[in-house]
């Protein structure tokens, strides 16, 4: 296992993500059907979203909760699929990866996930 220290390890681990994410029967159609995503756009974002996050170099130009509430008016993005996507987030960084980043990788995710649980929840009563 090596630590997740470089932009390379990240592109590694978004897209070994990503492959399970749009596999997967509880969150993918959300990428697959609704948001119908071009990962070819979509990726480098997420790329410099983890990169900024973890690495501090601010190369994430966006604006993620906002890109969320328009799929979350047409499908509700409920708690059980932001632990969906944190089950499979972990995995994929626990089959590949180990340190302090792979840590760090975990925890900004679920602070992420409990943050946009609470948003997406908090608008679909207003």
């Amino acid at each position: 296992m090596k630590k997740l220290e470089s932009r390379e390890d990240i592109e590694y681990l978004v897209n070994s993500f990503y492959n399970k994410v749009v596999k997967d029967e509880t969150i993918g159609f959300f990428f697959n059907d609704i948001a119908k995503v071009d990962w070819d756009q979509h990726l480098p974002k997420m790329y410099s979203f983890w990169e900024s996050i973890l690495f501090g170099q601010m190369t994430y130009k966006g604006n993620p909760m906002g890109v969320h509430f328009p799929i979350n008016e047409i499908q509700a993005m409920e708690q059980k699929h932001f632990d969906r996507w944190l089950l499979l987030w972990r995995t994929t960084i626990e089959e590949n990866f180990v340190g302090e980043n792979a840590d760090m990788a975990i925890y900004k995710s679920e602070n992420i996930a409990k943050l946009m649980a609470f948003k997406m929840e908090l608008a679909r009563r207003l």
